[in-house]
Formats: structure tokens, sequence, C-alpha cells
């Protein structure tokens, strides 16, 4: 296993919708073991294989309440629940930065498993606005765009103070 470099807000790859994987494919296995370790030396509970600069969909989350990481290769929403829940969120690529996003409470997600076959899992609480978080990265869309335009900026400012963001903007485009 290796610890990999995380590349900082605003690097391309954080924008850039990834790739499908093959998730049986021994790489894919390496890449999580590798992400899994990189998102514990960060530290954070959540990662994919774009915050480390590989365009592909590979989720990594391991939270607090000690049921071990979870991997999901190619995972996507296939249903959502109208209720809401809102949670401080932040990134391993924006470190020292967190903001109150709203998300639906509880959602469905496919993904594809190490022995080739599909997988469903139900997720609600932190576990869900983890995974559409990161499912969101994966899509190319970075957690600012979640934000209000005030908040949003607010972020922004508080980022480049940190000394960590320099004159970090999002792209006209991608709002």
């Amino acid at each position: 296993m290796a610890i990999l470099p995380i590349v900082r807000f605003p690097h391309p790859c954080l924008e850039q919708v990834a790739q499908p994987v093959d998730a049986t494919a021994p790489a894919t296995a390496q890449l999580a073991r590798d992400l899994l370790e990189t998102m514990h030396a960060a530290p954070g509970i959540g990662i994919t294989a774009c915050h480390v600069g590989i365009a592909q969909r590979v989720v990594v989350i391991d939270l607090p309440d000690g049921n071990g990481p979870h991997v999901y290769a190619n995972p996507e929403i296939i249903w959502q629940s109208a209720e809401t829940s809102t949670q401080e969120e932040g990134s391993v690529s924006m470190p020292g930065i967190h903001a109150p996003v709203t998300r639906p409470a509880r959602i469905k997600v496919r993904h594809a498993r190490p022995d080739g076959g599909n997988a469903e899992e139900d997720a609600d609480g932190l576990l869900a606005t983890c995974l559409q978080h990161e499912i969101d990265q994966i899509n190319g869309i970075f957690w600012l765009k979640r934000l209000s335009r005030l908040r949003r900026e607010r972020a922004l400012k508080r980022y480049a103070k940190l000394g960590r963001g320099g004159q970090a903007t999002l792209p006209s485009s991608s709002m």
C-alpha cells in the first residue's frame, strides 16, 4: 500500500467526470487499498481516485462507526428520498474548510463488486451524505458547488487566507 499525493482545489481532476473501472481488476483493488491509506493519513472519512489525480470511478469510505471501510467501484445513486438532511462537509482536497450542505436523507446506491456482479445498498445518515458527496466528486461536482453563492465565496476566501488556495475560484463554466 502507498500514501498517494492528494491534489488540491482547484486541480482540474476535481471537476472531471471519472471513467468507469473494471471492479475485478487487481489494479482497482490496489488503487482502493492506496486510497484507504491515503484517506487515513489525510485524515478523512471519504476519498475518491479523483482526489489523487486519477479520473476513475473508485470511492472509499471509512466512517467512525466501527463497521470498517467500504469500497465502491462505479457507484451510482438509483434512488433518493424527498426528505433532506444537513451535514457539515469538507474535502481532503480543501483541508480546513467546512460548510453545511443539504442533501437527500436516504439513498440507494448500485455499485460493481470485485466478483464481477453488482450490489445495491441503502444508506442513511452520515453514510448517505458521504456517498452523495463522493459520487458528486466522481461526477465532476466539487462540493463547493452545493453551497449558496455567499457560502461558496466565504469558503474560497477562508481557503485563500489559509494559504492553500491562492486565487482559488470556481471556473464560471462550472457554476
